[in-house]
């Protein structure tokens, strides 16, 4: 005679299991976005004469002009350089923040996506 209802085969194990390791992945996340949030990340433009600094949580937390790069007669190029500078300096904080959560993540491809249910 056949068992009906519950979990046969040992689902509950698993499911504890998938519990845990869900719950790592969170702590793990959790303690990857506050290290993040410290960090900082600076590019240059044009040559060097545009340097912005970007921290983690994705604010700009300094700007330095070279002199030369500031010319009243000018005010377009300087924006464009302060404009291309802030851009990079984002772009390689996202990528930092990307490449950070991937090791915690494995192959699941964020949060939701990935898993087989």
């Amino acid at each position: 005679m056949a068992k009906r209802g519950g979990f046969q085969g040992g689902m509950p194990g698993n499911m504890n299991n998938l519990m845990k390791q869900a719950q790592r992945m969170q702590k793990q996340m959790e303690e990857t976005t506050k290290e993040l949030e410290e960090k900082e990340v600076t590019a240059t433009a044009g040559g060097g004469a545009v340097e912005v600094t970007v921290s983690g949580k994705k604010e700009v937390t300094k700007v330095k002009l070279a002199e030369e790069v500031v010319d009243p007669d000018d005010i377009e190029m300087l924006e464009d350089l302060i404009m291309a500078a802030t851009n990079e300096a984002l772009r390689k904080i996202e990528d930092i923040s990307q490449q950070s959560m991937a090791k915690i993540t494995g192959g699941f491809g964020g949060l939701g996506g990935g898993f087989p249910f």
